[in-house]
């Protein structure tokens, strides 16, 4: 894991070669259309609203929670209990992120939905919220933390939500397999660079033309950044978009080339 100092230099870095994130010099159409249309869209749309009020309900809840950690660990605290607080403050994705991955998902429709790594279900509630009609399978290793995302789908109406409470290891296996596709899955849980191909390579498995993968902290650790580079790599890998703080891949075959991006966001 770097540092914060470490990965403030990197960051400054990633800045400097990025793209400006305007879409001015992007010769390829989908990166264009990306940027323009969802990397900068700024529409309120309503239910931005929902996500929100629940991160400000949880920032201020001291309930401690015992954590299972089963990843590579807190950024912040090695601690095995924490405050709702400081999990919200410390390990929730920010709005802009979750706003992000909102539009995504309401770009692309998809209609079963992966996501490794539930926490306390912010994130979660946006991929839920940007289409209803979506199936969302959440993966939460914690069971404290798992049994409070609940009460917060419970409490949002969120019906689209199926949550699985385990270490991915021993169960995403079983789920990819009972499932006709992955049609997008976040991958935002164990950033260590085994398990992170090792998820790729199952959640691989279950993808298609139009699938979309997005990955977490690709920039954590070297170990991260090293996983993100063989991702890459892959032959089935067509396309990927590095904004920094995720990192997103694409599967369309009817791209000529390869394409890697780095896009300031």
């Amino acid at each position: 894991m770097y540092s914060k100092w470490q990965l403030a230099g990197k960051y400054i870095n990633f800045y400097l070669r990025a793209s400006n994130g305007k879409g001015h010099g992007t010769h390829s159409p989908f990166i264009f259309h990306f940027i323009t249309k969802i990397l900068n869209d700024t529409v309120p749309y309503p239910e931005y609203k929902i996500p929100e009020d629940l991160r400000k309900k949880l920032i201020s809840d001291q309930t401690i929670l015992t954590i299972d950690d089963l990843g590579a660990g807190s950024a912040i605290s090695k601690s095995y209990k924490r405050t709702v607080s400081s999990i919200v403050k410390n390990s929730v994705k920010s709005k802009k992120i979750g706003q992000l991955l909102f539009r995504i998902v309401k770009e692309n429709k998809p209609t079963t939905i992966l996501e490794l790594g539930t926490s306390l279900g912010v994130t979660t509630s946006y991929l839920a919220l940007a289409n209803p009609e979506a199936t969302v399978i959440t993966m939460e290793g914690s069971k404290e933390v798992a049994a409070v995302a609940q009460k917060n789908f419970t409490a949002m109406q969120l019906r689209n939500i199926i949550m699985k409470e385990g270490n991915f290891d021993a169960i995403l296996s079983a789920a990819v397999q009972g499932l006709p596709g992955v049609d997008l899955a976040f991958i935002d849980g164990n950033h260590r660079q085994e398990p992170t191909e090792r998820y790729f390579q199952q959640l691989l498995s279950a993808s298609h033309n139009d699938s979309v993968f997005i990955f977490d902290d690709i920039h954590w650790s070297r170990e991260m950044e090293q996983a993100w580079e063989n991702i890459k790599a892959h032959p089935s890998v067509t396309c990927t978009i590095d904004l920094f703080f995720i990192g997103i891949v694409f599967f369309r075959q009817e791209f000529l080339e390869k394409g890697h991006f780095s896009i300031r966001y």
